[in-house]
């Protein structure tokens, strides 16, 4: 993956010039590129990438002004100060749809948690959303700077987005529990159901950032990781990383995520709710196997040497 610093350069200092493209997005020119750097699977893929990282790029102070869309200069405003060149009406697009998505996952989460609580004294439910909405920003802003094209693919998510029936189906029912998650522990609070230790709602935080620096890892590692089962063009099989312990990192690091929602929110209850949660990953899980063991080159070995799928010397 390419990285952008200014550490070791010897190019001239001067201030990166700006200009607008034909299509209205500014780009950064004028900065030396950094070449590729090595032949792994990882590196050829982000070689396609719309990205290409100078090693020193200084933005002049007109870059406050560049953007006409809050939401679009929210996002690139990393790729900027990363020294990043954006390119075409795509990045365009698929910033500004980030920025949205993100705008919108307070008011979504808070429907959820606050509506069926039906208050907002809940300190449990606004250190959860704070927790929970720091953590996706910090991982949207790592793939806007550092792989796009894997921020794409992650986008395309949902029934709708699968093309087999089977799976449109389970990603219905792991929406469902997912969603019914947080409705039910907020249900729980507002009857008083559970008295939930205040270290315990703790925990529950702190597993969903674990699961989130989980999630780190296995971006980095994987460049491949859609939201959907699919195979890219020029993938590989990926071995290393969190993907030598199991075979299947990011269901790990989701099944940690979903553990500590309902301990977060304070709730005992809702942890009934990972039960259809976790039928639906574990049906994902053998369906995407099926299909990897199939149509991936190396696959049926890589199971042979990594025999855990989900969680380390259990299955």
């Amino acid at each position: 993956m390419a990285r952008a610093g200014c550490a070791g350069t010897t190019q001239p200092r001067r201030a990166a010039k700006l200009r607008a493209g034909t299509t209205g997005h500014w780009k950064v020119v004028g900065a030396p590129q950094a070449g590729p750097r090595g032949a792994g699977a990882a590196d050829q893929a982000s070689s396609q990438r719309h990205v290409d990282a100078p090693k020193c790029a200084r933005v002049s102070a007109g870059a406050a002004s560049l953007s006409t869309c809050w939401g679009c200069l929210f996002i690139t405003a990393p790729c900027l100060l990363a020294g990043t060149r954006l390119k075409g009406s795509k990045m365009h697009k698929l910033y500004l749809r980030v920025a949205l998505s993100l705008l919108q996952l307070p008011l979504v989460v808070g429907l959820l948690v606050f509506l069926p609580a039906w208050t907002f004294d809940y300190g449990q439910a606004w250190l959860f959303m704070a927790v929970f909405f720091a953590c996706s920003l910090a991982i949207t802003v790592y793939l806007a700077v550092r792989d796009p094209q894997l921020l794409e693919r992650r986008m395309r998510a949902g029934p709708s987005a699968e093309t087999e029936p089977s799976q449109k189906v389970i990603m219905v029912v792991a929406l469902f529990s997912i969603g019914a998650l947080p409705v039910v522990s907020a249900i729980d609070h507002r009857l008083g159901w559970s008295q939930v230790p205040l270290a315990i709602v703790i925990l529950g935080d702190l597993l969903i950032v674990i699961a989130y620096v989980g999630f780190y890892f296995v971006f980095r590692e994987n460049t491949y990781g859609a939201a959907t089962i699919q195979i890219a063009e020029g993938q590989k099989v990926i071995s290393s990383g969190p993907y030598a312990v199991v075979r299947h990192p990011m269901y790990s690091c989701g099944l940690m995520m979903l553990l500590g929602i309902p301990l977060a929110l304070g709730s005992w209850w809702g942890l009934l709710m990972l039960i259809p949660a976790l039928a639906a990953l574990v049906w994902r899980l053998l369906e995407e196997e099926r299909f990897l063991a199939k149509n991936l080159p190396g696959y049926k070995d890589y199971m042979r040497k990594t025999p855990d799928r989900l969680v380390p010397r259990l299955w």
